[in-house]
């Protein structure tokens, strides 16, 4: 069985196509400025040499017509080959719980939560609507980046505010990066030899975007991010948690208008904001060369990591394991080292050797007087879409 998954960005198509049978990925690529005068187009086939193209393309529709010639021209897939499209959907607000079979209702639905993710569902939309235009023959399924913390309990979701704000405007904390947190979780348990179902894990994605996630025998009882992916840790660009009263201040002594405000806080704060820059490697050498900016925003953003370490020590009363995952999580020894500092207490401690080198799948890094495991898991969230996907189909069947 082989299963395309599609992640449609406003100007971007990401994609990666696997044989089920062994999980291994045929052919991945990324479509890049969709709508500009030049688009660029870089895909990988299995055993042969990378590819990267400069080629017009308009919009979406054109994006995805290049996709699938390219999945035909290279031999990855051939007439009949393709069981189905999984869709990555970043936000399934408290409808999907689980991933959908794509049908005319499933896409009104999504549209219905566009004010929930007015930034990534229309994207994701676009790219949903073309494909079924084009391969409409081929089943496809949406999986959901929210639906893995829909086990959060009452307590965990609700934001103290007025409940017709929750009742009839669903204001309320929803999360991201599930598909990682969860696939990381059952990488974690299968590295451990245990059952899921009997592991107390703390899960961190970071990259340009982060999270952290309490995941309590299995399920997610709390997670950083909330009704968007704007709160919680400090990010690459993102502020993550602020006095919320920081919007009527910016608005009326600073004269900002909302959407400044949004945009400010969204894509101009984070370590960005701090020191200009938000690729954690250069803010290691601008450190390293004694920019105090640099080194500020490491700080905070480790010391806002240990707060949640923390919080979610509490939340959970046993933790098993801390899971470090995605670009940030996966690469950086140093980041990974100052933010598990001085938590001994907390039976964390991280040993210097092991850090230093993990392993590119899953290894541990934890020193042998820890007692709360410490990991690092390579992300595969693709994966995990086709795998819903897939599952999906199977209980249709």
């Amino acid at each position: 069985m082989k299963i395309l998954v599609l992640n449609a960005g406003s100007s971007s198509i990401k994609y990666s196509l696997f044989a089920m049978n062994d999980r291994r990925v045929l052919l991945n690529g990324i479509l890049e400025r969709i709508g500009e005068s030049i688009a660029i187009h870089r895909y990988h086939v299995q055993d042969a040499e990378p590819v990267n193209l400069e080629i017009p393309l308009a919009n979406h529709q054109q994006a995805l017509q290049t996709l699938f010639s390219t999945l035909a021209d290279s031999g990855a897939i051939r007439n009949g080959e393709l069981a189905c499209i999984g869709h990555r959907v970043v936000h399934g607000g408290e409808l999907f719980k689980q991933p959908a079979v794509i049908t005319a209702e499933v896409i009104e639905q999504i549209a219905g939560v566009i004010p929930l993710a007015p930034l990534h569902n229309p994207a994701n939309l676009q790219g949903i609507k073309e494909s079924m235009r084009l391969m409409g023959n081929v089943p496809q399924v949406a999986v959901f980046d929210t639906a893995f913390h829909q086990t959060l309990p009452d307590y965990a979701y609700r934001y103290p505010l007025p409940a017709d704000l929750y009742i009839d405007h669903g204001v309320r904390r929803y999360g991201f990066h599930g598909t990682s947190h969860g696939y990381v979780a059952k990488q974690a348990a299968d590295f451990l030899g245990k059952p899921l179902t009997e592991l107390n894990l703390i899960t961190l994605h970071l990259g340009n975007g982060a999270s952290a996630c309490a995941i309590e025998n299995g399920r997610s009882v709390d997670t950083s991010m909330g009704m968007t992916p704007l709160e919680g840790l400090m990010m690459g660009t993102r502020c993550g948690d602020i006095d919320p009263a920081l919007h009527f201040y910016l608005s009326r002594s600073v004269g900002l208008s909302l959407e400044a405000i949004e945009t400010l806080l969204n894509k101009q704060s984070g370590c960005k904001g701090v020191c200009g820059e938000n690729d954690m490697r250069i803010l290691h050498d601008m450190a390293d060369a004694g920019d105090q900016t640099a080194k500020l925003a490491l700080s905070m953003y480790a010391y806002r990591l240990k707060k949640y370490i923390g919080a979610y020590v509490a939340v959970l009363g046993r933790v098993d394991a801390i899971v470090f995952t995605g670009g940030i999580g996966e690469n950086d020894s140093r980041l990974r080292r100052q933010c598990c500092e001085g938590l001994s207490a907390l039976g964390i401690v991280i040993d210097p050797d092991q850090n230093q080198a993990p392993d590119q799948t899953c290894s541990a890094i934890h020193s042998t007087d820890s007692t709360v495991k410490i990991l690092v898991i390579n992300t595969q969230e693709e994966l995990e879409i086709a795998v819903q996907a897939e599952t999906c189909l199977d209980a249709l069947r």
